[in-house]
């Protein structure tokens, strides 16, 4: 396949499963739909194109079930008929990944923080069994706030857990403010190397640039656990809602989901 061809079928991917998304959240007439939005082209990078089936992948940043879920079912983990129940009653995709119902969904995220520790765990059975799997855990830069993310980061490094790689979705959202004015900048790069973590960043939504950088770090067995910073944009592909702190909570209105559609297939198409 010539690097033309490759390129525009990854783009078309992007743009694809962000029209997929948008029509989850339509039918559902639910909200998170920014923050699924920042974080699809991760998963793609991770989920889709760098998992082996040793490997465990867990979406820390439950809120963006809905990006899970679309990946799953771009991989046949997940069938029509799953998607048609996101958010009913009686569903095996709520709004928040639930688990012990769909092999591509291990553990229940949602409340910030819990991945990580999740995460180390796994990687700290795979070291001991002494297998060759990884971990990916895909974190929002508001969740290292959470104590929790601290602690399992030390556990780690201590462990010299070079199996674990850790992609922080910053977009500079969380909650109700900027990352920045709540308490800081705690995903920076510097901070992170400096406690001892191999650390590169990317352009989160530049697949090819993110797969080359997963390539990197993983070859690198030097026992020191892995984090990729990966610069993103809130609600990226639709313009109304790219770095708009509403967009975390807001459902569509008929007219919107019209110009959601149409802000994608012009960018990706």
């Amino acid at each position: 396949m010539q690097a033309t061809e490759a390129l525009t079928e990854t783009r078309q991917l992007q743009g694809q499963l962000r029209l997929n998304i948008l029509e989850m959240y339509n039918r559902a007439h639910a909200g998170h739909i920014g923050c699924s939005l920042s974080c699809v082209d991760l998963m793609i990078a991770t989920l889709i194109l760098r998992k082996r089936p040793q490997d465990t992948f867990l979406l820390s940043k439950g809120h963006a079930a809905a990006a899970l879920y679309i990946c799953l079912h771009h991989l046949g983990e997940l069938t029509d008929d799953d998607l048609a129940t996101f958010y009913q009653n009686d569903t095996t995709l709520p709004a928040h990944p639930a688990p012990n119902k769909h092999k591509g969904i291990p553990f229940a995220t949602g409340s910030l923080g819990h991945g990580l520790p999740i995460g180390t765990g796994i990687a700290q059975a795979g070291k001991m069994l002494g297998d060759d799997s990884r971990v990916f855990v895909l974190m929002s830069d508001g969740e290292t706030n959470e104590g929790t993310t601290w602690e399992a980061a030390y556990f780690a490094i201590q462990n010299q857990l070079d199996n674990l790689i850790i992609l922080v979705d910053k977009n500079g959202l969380q909650g109700f403010n900027a990352t920045a004015n709540v308490l800081g900048d705690t995903a920076d790069v510097a901070v992170w190397s400096a406690m001892g973590f191999d650390v590169m960043e990317a352009d989160g939504h530049n697949i090819d640039e993110l797969t080359a950088v997963i390539d990197e770090l993983t070859a690198r067995p030097n026992g020191k656990p892995k984090l990729i910073v990966a610069k993103t944009v809130k609600g990226r592909g639709v313009s109304y809602m790219e770095n708009r702190l509403e967009w975390h909570y807001l459902p569509m209105k008929a007219e919107q989901y019209d110009q959601a559609q149409a802000d994608v297939r012009e960018r990706y198409f």
